[in-house]
């Protein structure tokens, strides 16, 4: 049977009625359509813009695993996922219609010794990633990750990976098999060579200087800066006793990331959602990421775009369009209330099917 639901759209927030027929939306009435929702709000399906199915607080996990991670994410309406690096292939949950939808970026590449032990591919000499990147773009969907910077045991602080004549070439390579890339940066040295060389997003930013802000404005970088992750630089620093220069690094970074990213957002730079989920972050926290998102300045509104239909149409996927699949949430209270309001929806509908 036909279902319909009524209310108010965001962000504009105007009446809106949808009814879902054969899993897709159509914004033309269906007769003999049963109403399951009236007189509250609704919006697309949440977007968590980085996440990582298939990766736990060990590294890679089992399968089954990786679907209860999915799951996870589903109950809380995030039901577009950018994967941003996975040791789990995990092309198979995309024959499952009650999980969410993944957009994958294959796996991270990293150089040896450089990242966490597990989960990238290493690429002994720099000169081969160009073609690393080409095989990762045709594995993923439309995205490949660099890790751009890590600590770099012999001077005992976060550097850069890559030269820059490697990066262009890489990201070049990317680009020509249709793929974007994004790349993990903590610190401030690896920016401006990945942003000169076109990379599409920077993951965390949290070493952005006026300098680099002003050139990611001018080469259009999208951001993705994970705040509710770069709560645990006070964590890792004290880790870190052994690398005291890494350690006052990470502690710095720490505490001027608000005002950096509150600039880049003055700026205009785009700025999404995303958690970081699968690491030292627990899958299903979306919503505490938008609410992090009001701490450097955006609007409730804002903030929940960034994880929604802002976010959807970066990553080229359709929000409440007519046709488009019935992936959507409905909400009795305003969900630009906090976390507890938007990871509860009184209806969560994925493909068409409710839960």
């Amino acid at each position: 049977m036909p279902q319909h639901v009524r209310g108010v759209g965001l962000p504009d927030e105007e009446p809106i009625e949808l009814w879902i027929v054969d899993g897709r939306i159509s914004r033309e009435p269906v007769g003999g359509a049963d109403t399951i929702f009236d007189g509250g709000w609704i919006l697309p399906g949440l977007v968590d813009a980085h996440c990582h199915v298939g990766v736990g607080p060990g590294g890679a996990v089992e399968l089954d695993e990786a679907i209860a991670q999915a799951e996870t994410e589903r109950d809380v309406g995030a039901l577009l996922l950018r994967d941003c690096g996975s040791p789990v292939d995990t092309r198979s949950l995309d024959d499952r219609d009650d999980l969410p939808r993944i957009i994958r970026a294959g796996r991270h590449l990293a150089r040896p010794k450089r990242y966490m032990p597990g989960l990238p591919i290493d690429i002994e000499d720099e000169s081969q990633l160009p073609d690393a990147v080409a095989l990762q773009a045709r594995r993923g969907d439309g995205w490949v990750k660099l890790v751009g910077d890590w600590i770099d045991r012999g001077i005992g602080d976060l550097a850069p990976l890559w030269s820059d004549d490697v990066l262009k070439a890489a990201i070049d390579a990317a680009h020509d098999h249709g793929a974007r890339v994004t790349a993990h940066v903590f610190g401030e040295d690896a920016l401006p060579g990945l942003i000169r060389s076109g990379i599409d997003c920077i993951e965390h930013g949290t070493g952005l200087t006026d300098d680099i802000i002003e050139l990611m404005v001018e080469h259009g970088t999208a951001l993705v800066p994970t705040l509710i992750n770069v709560e645990n630089f006070p964590g890792i620093a004290d880790a870190a006793a052994k690398y005291p220069v890494y350690a006052a690094h990470m502690r710095d970074l720490y505490a001027n990331c608000y005002p950096r990213l509150s600039a880049a957002r003055e700026a205009g730079i785009p700025i999404y959602a995303g958690t970081d989920a699968g690491g030292m972050i627990a899958h299903g926290r979306i919503g505490d990421e938008v609410a992090a998102l009001t701490r450097i300045g955006m609007t409730p509104t804002e903030a929940l775009g960034a994880a929604c239909w802002d976010a959807r149409e970066w990553l080229d996927r359709p929000g409440l369009d007519d046709g488009a699949s019935a992936d959507l949430l409905c909400y009795y209270d305003d969900p630009r209330y906090g976390p507890e309001v938007l990871h509860r929806a009184d209806v969560v509908a994925l493909r068409g099917q409710f839960y």
